[in-house]
């Protein structure tokens, strides 16, 4: 071969690599592109992703990214009679990534544990990585419970629903809790009804139409922060309306944390209004305190948070204006009552039960689910006491 062969042979293989490199290059800065400044993927109604996902709409968005309505154009979903899927697509950063990727974990726990999906939980169908965003797909839900209570202008739900919902919740929940999980982030907006539709019904105490759903299946979603027993526990965690007081104290915390929580859920559902309207720990402490007594001397005792007390008391001054404030909106929990029906008394039974100071007093969700106010799920038209098979002191 002579020189002139060479020469070419090598301008050649530059050219090819200078060209790859640049390709490259062009890719990388056409990944960037896709991203905003905080991380969110952008995208297009009409855009497929894997050539499979084909963005339809946006459904909502949060601190971890967006959530999309798609079609799925795998013709194993379509064979199954579905198309229609929520796709969650992470932010392209770092620790929303590894956040994703323990959820990823939980999640295929849930789907090993439940492959019929008989416990309520919200479904994975599949994830992948695109540029840098995690994607995890799930059946297509619909409006949440807080949101369906939002549209409704705060109305509370009636009882017959919430006692159907409430027993769904408290299932899903104890089946975490059977696995060695807790939640940690129960709210409201993280129980998503199937179907939303809704009837309107005239309210003839409140002279106007409320909305009515048709149908109270729910499932629970985000499970970005839960946490298995084994593993490292967040110091604070949960939403702050539906924080329980051992999370405050930092005394730790395990599986009643989610009860608490539940117990904070069911009382909006029945008012139409949060329980714990504040942002603040000491006021946080002190409604609690005007709703369910003194906190407990031993819980006081062991907690990291003494700047919160003087003398074994909550420091708090109801002559001020933020004591004057919890006076207006707490009153005792049985002030709530909308009547002195057994159906109400075994409600707010249910909420003491679950609103208990002391995590390891606090009732577990097995004997929740055998408590008086469930039993016309189980037994329509039929009253009795609680059934001995339930250990009333769990």
């Amino acid at each position: 071969m002579g020189k002139t062969e060479l020469y070419s042979l090598y301008k050649g293989f530059v050219d090819c690599i200078c060209l790859c490199l640049s390709r490259s290059s062009h890719e990388a800065a056409g990944d960037n592109e896709r991203d905003t400044e905080n991380g969110h993927l952008i995208y297009k109604s009409g855009d497929v992703l894997e050539d499979r996902y084909e963005i339809v709409d946006t459904l909502g968005e949060g601190t971890f990214g967006k959530v999309v309505q798609c079609l799925d154009h795998s013709s194993v979903l379509t064979h199954r009679g579905g198309g229609q899927i929520a796709l969650k697509i992470i932010k392209n950063l770092e620790k929303y990534r590894e956040a994703a990727k323990l959820e990823i974990n939980v999640l295929e726990k849930i789907s090993e544990r439940d492959p019929h999906n008989k416990h309520h939980c919200v479904q994975m169908l599949d994830w992948f990585d695109y540029y840098g965003h995690v994607c995890i797909s799930f059946e297509l839900l619909s409006l949440s419970t807080f949101d369906f209570l939002k549209a409704n202008n705060f109305l509370p739900y009636p009882i017959n629903q919430i006692r159907h919902m409430a027993h769904q919740i408290c299932h899903a929940v104890s089946f975490l809790h059977d696995n060695k999980l807790t939640h940690t982030d129960l709210k409201p907006e993280n129980i998503l009804f199937v179907n939303s539709d809704y009837s309107l019904i005239y309210n003839a105490e409140k002279k106007c139409n409320e909305r009515r759903v048709n149908d109270t299946t729910v499932r629970l979603i985000d499970f970005g922060s839960a946490t298995f027993d084994h593993e490292h526990h967040s110091v604070v965690i949960s939403t702050r309306h539906y924080r329980a007081p051992e999370v405050i104290l930092e005394l730790g915390w395990s599986h009643p944390c989610d009860v608490w929580s539940i117990g904070c859920m069911l009382f909006e559902y029945h008012e139409g209004f949060t329980l714990y309207q504040t942002h603040d720990n000491k006021e946080h402490l002190a409604m609690m305190e005007r709703i369910h007594g003194a906190i407990p001397q031993r819980m006081i005792q062991r907690s990291r948070k003494q700047k919160y007390f003087h003398r074994g008391r909550l420091d708090w001054s109801e002559c001020s204006k933020a004591g004057r404030y919890v006076k207006a909106k707490c009153k005792p929990l049985r002030k709530y009552l909308l009547s002195h029906s057994t159906e109400q008394h075994h409600f707010f039974n249910l909420l003491e039960r679950m609103l208990e100071y002391e995590p390891s007093k606090r009732i577990s969700l097995s004997s929740a689910l055998c408590h008086p106010f469930f039993l016309p799920l189980h037994h329509p038209g039929r009253s009795q006491v609680w059934r001995d098979s339930c250990d009333m002191s769990r």
